[in-house]
């Protein structure tokens, strides 16, 4: 749902998602291999402009910093939006180098249930106040220079993603 309203409100060619061999602030335990994760994530793109990428495995990155820069050096012709939702903004400060993503790429956070005034309220946000654009501005954040963000209020979706993998595992 995120990457469908991301195509049209922010005006994108595409979205990659980009599946991690281990995110850094999760545990390995309970973590569906990689490969796995790859080929779910790849059943339920479900849209051509969705690319699902094993980039961050190719390139041998661990912290989501190192992959943005070694994207946007590696492929100057495009330009790079970072996609989280309200709850990564709220937890944003524990990434390894959130302040230099910032200043890499633009980004668009997503509205979540209950995180918005959390997000809005929190350390990134405040941090980066001034740089946040206007929602009605959304489209044209790809071509702005980082940093810049935008928060956008859409139709929420209550549904998590552990649910969504609860559900789709037969538990719950």
């Amino acid at each position: 749902m995120i990457s469908l309203i991301a195509l049209k409100r922010l005006g994108l060619d595409e979205v990659w998602w980009l599946v991690s061999p281990q995110n850094p602030l999760k545990p390995v335990a309970g973590m569906a291999p990689f490969a796995e994760r790859l080929a779910n994530a790849r059943a339920v793109a479900g849209h051509r402009r969705i690319k699902v990428s094993d980039i961050e495995a190719r390139l041998g990155t661990h912290f989501t910093r190192d992959t943005l820069k070694r994207l946007t050096l590696r492929r100057r012709q495009h330009d790079f939006v970072w996609l989280m939702g309200a709850d990564n903004l709220v937890q944003f400060p524990k990434w390894e180098g959130w302040q230099e993503i910032f200043n890499t790429v633009p980004i668009a956070v997503f509205d979540r249930p209950s995180y918005s005034f959390k997000a809005l309220a929190g350390v990134a946000a405040t941090r980066f106040a001034g740089s946040r654009i206007p929602e009605r501005n959304a489209s044209g954040l790809s071509r702005r220079r980082a940093p810049s963000w935008v928060f956008l209020h859409s139709r929420l979706n209550p549904v998590s993603a552990t649910e969504i993998r609860a559900r789709d595992n037969g538990e719950k």
